[in-house]
């Protein structure tokens, strides 16, 4: 039987990647490549006041310098969040637009500002420092439960007390769970912080724009987990280009984690620049400008009730989520503390559950998918309780396990002959 439990799976990289002989973005070096640097904000909430960019651009081997103004000019597209959400009262998440290069204001540190290509990297990281920014520091904010409270900063004027969304999974029965924890004899209740990650994976993100002026098509070589979706949303949302004249390649790829799944602004910008210098563009970042723009992960504030019988038997939970979404939504900012809610009670029975979770944007590095994208944190939550339920039950942590697990005969159910394959009923 193929794929069978227990059946070994030959691989055939190992031997290439192990010897040395893979081949990563940063190994494509093409005839003509020129390189990339990102400036990016000092500043975590700031006007930018003034930009000079006239030293930059006469400095030896700078090709091109772009700037927000460039990209406002040129109609380029923001980075979207492709996951649609809706509020608990029926109405569309917020947006936070995104632009690839900041436009009058900047709501991050890291946030990019200016794009500098040079014939050699010390070149356009030379230009980058000559670059003259005045920035107007604003008041900012970095915990979400902070970013939701009267007079805070705001950082988007058409999303109040900066909540993205606040939503309610609609697998829930409130009314039900409402009922359960009237009737329960016992209550246990935690608020805990899963705190904020960083990736931090093998190989930096980067990124090479190539462009073929005979075909008027771009290729985008870049380490990813998934080169359709990366250049699909590329294409369609930010270039604006048809995805018939844009190719993503995606060589080996040294550790992702959710976090290179996604477009972020330096893939435009690669390809934007390839397009107007008729030259391969390559961005390749070192490890501390990774820390200020690659996705993060987590970064969630729990609240999460247990209703019990005198037995500790579960009656009911209740959660309250409030996730930090950083300064703007990710591709997939809004499905990543929500969806996974579907996962909150674990292994154990639960007759009724209610579930809210509001997104907060705030001045720090945008959040994303990160190993298992909203899953470990769901799983981390209910066990905790459970421990905590235990304790204050002073029973055994397997114990109100035992008494609450989910039983086999209530897990699966046979399908034909197939004994091995089950439904969750």
């Amino acid at each position: 039987m193929k794929f069978a439990v227990g059946q070994p799976l030959r691989r055939f990289e190992d031997l290439r990647l192990i010897t040395g002989k893979g081949r990563y973005t940063d190994d494509i070096v093409l005839p003509g490549m020129v390189h990339a640097y990102v400036l990016r904000s000092p500043a975590a909430h700031a006007r930018i006041a003034r930009m000079d960019t006239t030293r930059a651009r006469g400095m030896p081997g700078v090709l091109l310098l772009l700037t927000g103004e460039d990209v406002a000019a040129e109609g380029l597209g923001d980075v979207p969040c492709v996951a649609p959400l809706q509020n608990r009262d029926g109405t569309p998440r917020h947006d936070t637009p995104r632009p690839v290069l900041a436009i009058g204001k900047v709501r991050h540190m890291g946030q990019p500002v200016a794009l500098v290509v040079a014939e050699k990297l010390y070149q356009a990281r030379d230009a980058a420092e000559a670059i003259e920014i005045e920035y107007d520091a604003l008041p900012a904010v970095v915990d979400a439960r902070a970013a939701m409270e009267p007079g805070a900063p705001q950082l988007f004027d058409h999303i109040p007390r900066n909540i993205v969304f606040d939503w309610d999974n609609d697998r829930c029965d409130f009314a039900a769970t409402e009922a359960a924890f009237a009737r329960a004899a016992r209550v246990t209740t935690i608020e805990l912080v899963n705190n904020r990650v960083v990736a931090n994976s093998m190989e930096p993100r980067n990124a090479i724009g190539d462009y073929d002026p005979a075909t008027d098509r771009s290729t985008l070589y870049t380490g990813s987990q998934g080169a359709s979706f990366v250049r699909d949303t590329l294409a369609d949302a930010v270039l604006k280009l048809p995805q018939a004249k844009l190719r993503t390649i995606t060589p080996n790829v040294g550790g992702g984690f959710g976090m290179k799944a996604f477009v972020y602004p330096e893939h435009a910008l690669a390809v934007w620049a390839a397009r107007k210098l008729e030259r391969p563009v390559k961005w390749q970042p070192d490890r501390s400008e990774g820390f200020v723009s690659d996705n993060q992960g987590r970064d969630h504030f729990s609240r999460a009730e247990l209703a019990m019988d005198r037995r500790g038997h579960f009656l009911g939970l209740r959660v309250s989520v409030i996730a930090n979404l950083g300064a703007y939504l990710s591709p997939l900012g809004a499905f990543i503390p929500t969806r996974s809610t579907d996962l909150v009670t674990g292994l154990y029975k639960t007759p009724a559950i209610a579930v809210n979770v509001k997104g907060v944007c705030t001045n720090t590095v945008t959040v994303c998918a990160y190993r298992g994208a909203g899953r470990p944190e769901a799983s981390y939550l209910i066990e905790r309780l459970v421990d905590a339920a235990a304790r204050e039950l002073k029973l055994a942590p397997d114990e109100i396990r035992r008494r609450n697990f989910i039983p086999p005969s209530a897990m699966w159910q046979p399908l034909g002959n197939v004994s091995a394959v089950g439904v969750l009923v």
